[in-house]
């Protein structure tokens, strides 16, 4: 006999099976703004199978089973292999089907590609964020690549082909490869100038040929067919590409010492790195490593800020889809006075973000014909990053309240989401290191100001509270002394006075409205909850919640 003691009731139904891109009205109308529109069919279709419950269980499945390392066969033969569950290979294979690690460098005739390709990224991490970091490189190491235009006519094809081939087989003998990064080490780890690992150049081989010796404190995605790495050449820091196998089809020196143990990004396989006597081709020049690959650093700082919103926005609807279910004390907790502010200011941060992201990947998408464009993703860029994933712990967390206890636990996708939220603010560059970088850019290239603040110039007249923001960022940018102490403080600033511009161009009225009555003040103490009486908080609410 069943016997039962309750039935289940004030219970939300799991906010899965419906459509990522189509519930989203300000990631479709920003891609259509950003020369997206011949996406939008196949950004309808990747929202739906990002959608699906299948796509939030392999997310599961593959955080739920991490990655495992074989150093060694049975035999007692050196291996180095990373073995991971099949949900992380669906992932990677869906990912790699739709080129989300190839769409900006693809032959195509259309304009759009970085912004579609974001899209399509913020749509994928809402589901699994571990499996586009090596998704992320791949898409980023072609610039610095094409320094060496015999590697790049090598490899370019390989890498931008959507055929996910898992194997360990050299990547010559592949159709489709992906490709990791290195730089940090143990003794330095931003510092990249620190670095010991050691380069020189083969005796009597080919050009730009050398033997590398060291090791990395840091190596994501150590099963990628290859690496963009830093080490000490004779003269200087410089910039490899380091195979894992060798041009004789020999297993590279690369040993895989361990797997980080991480907070988060569970499914991707960060390790710990040495290379003995490993072989590598030189790219760029000889000293000028962090020159060549801040190429691709830019890209992956993208995603970066891609990957923030993309969290953000999956917390906040799984918040509101559960408070627009759920009820207490008489009433649905989307009526509840108190919990309509809490998601109100949430949407805020989610919509600002998003039309942020999509402002960056135009200015990519924009930047080789057009110098505005140039300059304003040389600022925009780091700009964005430091604030979007500052915002992104903030702002998973308090939807996690939401949720109270049903959030807390690992039924949910929220634990998984938390967990996840602090590190794109680490990954290429912690907040002091980009900081010191939009610094660096406001002192040597001015030009990148100018753009700046022309992109919010172009705001001007809609509401004197923006203009006066404007005005004061403009005389502070100008003023600088010492900036340093204070470079949080005035990243943060510009960070929300671009928002604040560009939701009065693109956004939606209440949100424009209630962003600068809450973000633009310099004392903004970013507790999100406190969004003061006369704010119309309905709109806000009603884009909130999922419309499934």
């Amino acid at each position: 006999m069943v016997r039962t003691t309750h039935e289940v009731l004030n219970q939300p139904p799991p906010l899965e099976d419906y459509n990522l891109f189509l519930t989203d009205p300000v990631l479709g109308d920003g891609v259509r703004r950003h020369s997206g529109d011949w996406a939008i069919g196949t950004l309808t279709a990747f929202g739906g199978a990002a959608g699906s419950s299948q796509a939030f269980e392999w997310g599961r499945l593959a955080n739920g089973y991490p990655p495992t390392l074989h150093t060694h066969d049975r035999f007692g033969n050196r291996i180095d292999q990373v073995e991971y569950h099949p949900a992380w290979h669906h992932l990677m294979e869906q990912a790699v089907a739709n080129g989300l690690h190839s769409l900006p460098w693809e032959q195509h005739p259309n304009e759009g590609r970085h912004v579609v390709r974001a899209a399509m990224t913020y749509l994928a991490g809402q589901i699994e964020a571990g499996h586009w970091c090596p998704i992320s490189m791949t898409a980023s190491v072609i610039p610095a690549l094409r320094h060496n235009e015999a590697l790049a006519a090598e490899w370019e094809p390989r890498l931008t082909s959507r055929t996910y081939d898992p194997s360990f087989r050299p990547g010559g003998e592949k159709a489709g490869v992906l490709m990791g990064m290195a730089m940090t080490e143990k003794q330095g780890g931003s510092d990249v100038r620190a670095n010991t690992t050691r380069a020189v150049p083969v005796a009597g081989g080919a050009e730009g040929e050398y033997r590398v010796t060291g090791h990395k404190w840091f190596c994501s995605a150590p099963m990628c067919d290859a690496f963009l790495i830093l080490a000490q050449a004779p003269g200087g820091l410089s910039c490899f590409f380091l195979p894992r196998w060798t041009p004789d089809g020999e297993v590279n020196g690369l040993r895989i010492q361990r797997l980080k143990d991480k907070l988060g990004n569970r499914s991707n396989a960060s390790s710990e790195v040495e290379y003995e006597d490993a072989y590598a081709v030189l790219v760029g020049e000889e000293g000028r490593g962090v020159t060549t690959i801040i190429e691709m650093v830019g890209g992956t700082r993208l995603d970066c800020l891609t990957g923030s919103a993309s969290l953000m926005r999956q917390a906040v609807a799984q918040a509101a889809h559960h408070i627009a279910h759920r009820e207490a004390f008489g009433k649905r907790l989307v009526e509840q006075p108190l919990m309509r502010n809490v998601i109100a200011d949430l949407e805020i941060e989610v919509e600002a973000a998003t039309i942020l992201m999509l402002r960056v990947a135009a200015a990519f998408d924009r930047s080789e014909r057009d110098e505005h464009e140039a300059q304003l993703k040389r600022i925009l860029t780091p700009v964005g990053k430091y604030w979007v994933t500052k915002r992104c712990p903030v702002v998973v967390g308090e939807a996690l309240e939401c949720l109270g206890g049903a959030g807390y636990v690992e039924d949910s996708i929220l634990p998984r989401l938390y967990r996840e939220a602090p590190l794109n603010a680490i990954w290429e560059g912690s907040g002091n290191v980009i900081a010191l970088d939009v610094l660096r850019a406001i002192r040597r290239e001015p030009a990148s100001v100018d753009a700046l603040l022309s992109e919010m110039d172009a705001a001007r007249g809609a509401d004197a509270r923006l203009d006066r923001a404007i005005d004061d960022l403009a005389g502070a940018l100008v003023t600088l002394d010492d900036p340093e102490p204070d470079a949080r403080r005035l990243v943060g600033r510009m960070a929300r006075t671009v928002q604040a511009a560009l939701l009065v161009r693109f956004g939606e009225t209440a949100v424009a409205d209630a962003f600068i009555a809450t973000r633009l003040d310099n004392d903004w103490g970013a507790m999100l909850g406190t969004l003061p009486r006369g704010l119309r908080l309905e709109p806000l609410v009603e884009r909130a919640v999922p419309a499934i």
